[in-house]
Parts: C-alpha cells; sequence; structure tokens
C-alpha cells in the first residue's frame, strides 16, 4: 500500500513555472510506476507524465513535452513535476499517481494510487 500527498500547487502567470512534489509512504514505493495526471474544471482526468520505478523510463503527453519533467527520488520516496512555460488551459487539480508494476503507463485506470490533488492556476 502506497499513500500520495501532494503539494507545490499555486497561482501562476502564463508563461511561468511551477514544481510540483509528491510525498509517498509505504515500503513499496520504490517498486511503483509513477504518474501525474490533472483534470481540468468540466473535462476528464488527463495522463500528463510518468515515471518507471527505476527512473530509467519517463513518458510524456504531447501536450508537454518540452516543458515538464518529471523525476522521482526513490531515497526520498518523492516524485516531483517541473513544470515550465506554463499556459492558462493548463489550469487544473493536478494529481500525484501510482501503480503495482515497475512499468509506465499512460492509462488512467491503471493507477491504483491517488493523492488529494494540487490546484494549479495558470492567469493569463
Amino acid at each position: 500500500q502506497v499513500q500520495l500527498v501532494e503539494s507545490g500547487g499555486g497561482l501562476v502567470q502564463a508563461g511561468g513555472s511551477l514544481t510540483l512534489s509528491c510525498a509517498a509512504s509505504g515500503r513499496a514505493f520504490s517498486v511503483v510506476a509513477m504518474g501525474w495526471i490533472r483534470q481540468a474544471p468540466g473535462k476528464e482526468r488527463e495522463f500528463v507524465a510518468g515515471i518507471s520505478a527505476s527512473s530509467k523510463f519517463t513518458y510524456y503527453a504531447d501536450s508537454v513535452k518540452g516543458r515538464f519533467t518529471i523525476s522521482r527520488d526513490n531515497t526520498k520516496n518523492m516524485v516531483y513535476l517541473q513544470m515550465n512555460s506554463l499556459k492558462p488551459e493548463e489550469t487544473a487539480v493536478y494529481y500525484c499517481a501510482g501503480r503495482r508494476s515497475t512499468v509506465i503507463t499512460d492509462k488512467i485506470n491503471e493507477y491504483e494510487y491517488w493523492g488529494q490533488g494540487t490546484q494549479v492556476t495558470v492567469s493569463s
């Protein structure tokens, strides 16, 4: 079992940067693939980025490639999402999620562990 708590959300101007953090508890964290998923108002949840358990592999939604970076520190049980050049349409609740596999997935229904989410608001 893995518990997840996100932090780092807030208000930022368009073009700005923000780093989200996710603190995980549970001994299994080092063998859990992690991801960031977001949900904008009135829209379905959308995969943003994923990272394998070992950090060897990462995967990004096309819309964030080159601007967002996912990373993890298994010694600290932490996952991060560095977001640059933010756009107003990326205003959403951002969720940290994990799955009981070492392999990344962009399929949201394959994530078994979820945080409570952190709000990111990008002003124009």
